[in-house]
């Protein structure tokens, strides 16, 4: 079935604002504790939202059992949870083996997608996620045959982290069947602020940071923070869970530039290859699901006719 409502375009477009967040979140990061940094985004976008936290809970008491559980692991791993892995694994291997490992992110959300949701891929989308994912690897190393993996307990924190992003996509799509994005942007930085709160207490981190910080820490909540996730939700309940997390590689495409502008990377040949390569394949990816009559992934328009809702 074509999905003429395809709208692949705007998730690229959502995570092309998340590789902004290196402006901001690098630069605080050096002197910081990422959970308290973390922690403070979460408490001003909550702020922002806070009209519709009271009526998006109101509605999630509604809702099927199995779309409040999704609201949960997005909310508790996808938000709060995930990032607190992808930074242990940093602090406890060598700065490589994350990155090398959240490249198997878009395979576990294809696999999730197919389990949970039901999505047919046909084979044309290989022509899709192979170049994809080769793409993403070359920009991320500078040596993309030198990569070395240090230390198990590392990999195992960053294939936890790349799991549960992935898990955020597609029960992002399965939650839309029945939430509003307004609801599931609300629910996802509450339940991760509660979480994050309940982690720094039990861990006993310090989250206390200087007034002076404030306007970057707001401009990080604003831009790559609640703007980005509130079109990535628009585009959700529109775009099969497969071809989101594959629009989701239009991040690092940012990350490369942001570096090479605002922090004077110099990236290698086999970067610039990756870079066209991920950039070419986003944008094919997103014209042929627009256009052509057979779609690389058969799921229909909306996540309510792809999921069937049971409400209380």
């Amino acid at each position: 079935m074509t999905v003429r409502g395809d709208r692949t375009w705007l998730v690229a477009v959502a995570a092309s604002l998340w590789g902004l967040s290196a402006l901001w979140r690098s630069p605080l990061a050096r002197d910081y504790p990422s959970l308290a940094i973390v922690f403070w985004e979460h408490v001003i976008i909550v702020v922002l939202v806070s009209p519709w936290v009271v009526p998006a809970v109101q509605r999630l008491r509604r809702v099927s059992a199995r779309t409040q559980g999704a609201v949960l692991v997005i909310g508790a791993g996808s938000s709060a949870l995930a990032t607190t892995l992808f930074t242990a694994a940093f602090r406890l291997g060598d700065p490589i083996t994350p990155q090398v490992l959240q490249k198997l992110q878009p395979l576990i959300a294809v696999l999730l997608a197919a389990v949970i949701l039901g999505e047919r891929l046909r084979p044309r989308f290989a022509l899709f996620l192979v170049p994809g994912v080769v793409g993403a690897w070359l920009l991320a190393f500078a040596d993309p045959l030198g990569v070395t993996v240090a230390g198990a307990q590392a990999a195992l924190l960053a294939v936890g982290a790349a799991a549960l992003w992935a898990a955020g996509t597609v029960l992002g799509r399965l939650a839309s069947a029945e939430l509003r994005f307004r609801d599931l942007t609300a629910l996802r930085f509450t339940v991760g602020l509660l979480t994050l709160g309940l982690i720094a207490g039990l861990t006993r981190t310090p989250v206390s940071l200087p007034w002076s910080l404030a306007p970057s820490l707001v401009l990080l909540a604003l831009v790559p923070g609640l703007l980005a996730l509130v079109l990535y939700y628009l585009a959700l309940g529109r775009t099969p869970a497969s071809r989101a997390t594959m629009a989701e590689l239009a991040f690092p495409l940012t990350a490369a530039f942001i570096g090479v502008v605002a922090f004077a990377a110099r990236p290698t040949p086999t970067q610039w290859l990756g870079f066209v390569i991920v950039l070419v394949t986003v944008v094919a990816l997103a014209i042929h699901e627009q256009r052509a009559e057979h779609p690389a992934v058969a799921v229909p328009v909306r996540a309510e006719d792809a999921v069937p809702v049971r409400t209380r």
